[in-house]
């Protein structure tokens, strides 16, 4: 049932991920046309941001289609990393393509070319209204995933930018400021910085097998200790597979006497319902009691 639930929410992602690939792939051919007829810089950082969207849902699309293969061989957890593998490639993207965005805008602050501002506005009015529609698109699929989140963030982030840039070429239009063009790409950047480094942060955490956010080992390891017959609790261990998969492993000392195998099942359940985790590895042993009995060496026809 679970496999089944998961690869439906597979399937309606990569729905949703083509129609913003599209979408934005449309946008982007025409934002370069404009970009050079208007020498804007906030459209031709638009555009390049818009070329890091299309690959980042791409690579989206191909990490949910790799992570969806079952496990197999040496891959024992199969292929599910991949997506955070490009959780991190679009942060990575974010966060060059914002530093260098920002380098250019503070060279036409010094020295601002002519730009067109009405064809900057009409550009990104159109801009706004189908990056709009992606986002909308994205908003709607599994954000829990990071390599989903990824591909929505980089659309998210390019609407803002539009807002942004339609902004500067209003201003630029009415007054003749051409440095709004250059302000308009420094704010560009800064939302892509902001964007790829929580990617980087988020994805990192999972690489580094950091516990997820929402779970607390401490507390996970009191709710354990505190059930009956339970005496220990050690090499306690909880991480992410990858995101909104969840795992723990850990050795439960229980009473002498003790059912290990009850126990063991009744912990599961209680990490389930209570922690949300269903991926557990719990050795359950029990506490010797009593002195230790060492038997005598004996010495056999061979010793």
């Amino acid at each position: 049932m679970h496999d089944h639930a998961h690869t439906h929410v597979h399937t309606e992602d990569a729905r949703r991920l083509t129609i913003a690939l599209v979408l934005i792939l449309g946008l982007m051919a025409g934002e370069v046309v404009a970009g050079l007829l208007a020498d804007s810089l906030a459209l031709f950082s638009d555009a390049a941001h818009m070329l890091t969207d299309a690959g980042a849902i791409a690579l989206a699309l191909f990490a949910a289609r790799l992570a969806s293969r079952p496990a197999e061989g040496r891959f024992t957890f199969g292929f599910r990393r991949a997506e955070i593998l490009s959780a991190q490639l679009n942060g990575a993207t974010l966060v060059a393509l914002g530093l260098v965005i920002a380098i250019e805008a503070v060279r036409r602050l010094i020295d601002p070319p002519e730009v067109e501002g009405l064809v900057v506005l009409v550009v990104a009015l159109v801009g706004i209204v189908v990056n709009l529609a992606a986002t909308m698109v994205l908003s709607g699929a599994e954000r829990r995933s990071l390599n989903v989140e990824g591909a929505f963030q980089h659309v998210l982030t390019d609407l803002f930018a539009f807002i942004a840039t339609a902004i500067a070429g209003a201003v630029v239009l009415i007054t003749g400021f051409s440095r709004a063009d250059g302000i308009a790409a420094l704010v560009i950047a800064a939302i892509m910085l902001r964007s790829g480094l929580g990617l980087l942060r988020d994805s990192g955490r999972v690489l580094l097998e950091a516990a997820p956010r929402d779970l607390d080992p401490n507390e996970i390891g009191r709710a354990l200790a505190e059930q009956n017959h339970v005496v220990e609790v050690h090499d306690l261990h909880v991480w992410e597979v990858t995101s909104g998969f969840p795992a723990i492993s850990a050795h439960v000392t229980v009473r002498a006497g003790c059912d290990t195998q009850a126990h063991r099942r009744e912990l599961a359940a209680l990490l389930s319902d209570r922690f949300g985790i269903t991926h557990s590895t719990l050795q359950v042993e029990t506490r010797h009691e009593g002195p230790l009995a060492i038997e005598p060496l004996q010495r056999g026809s061979g010793a």
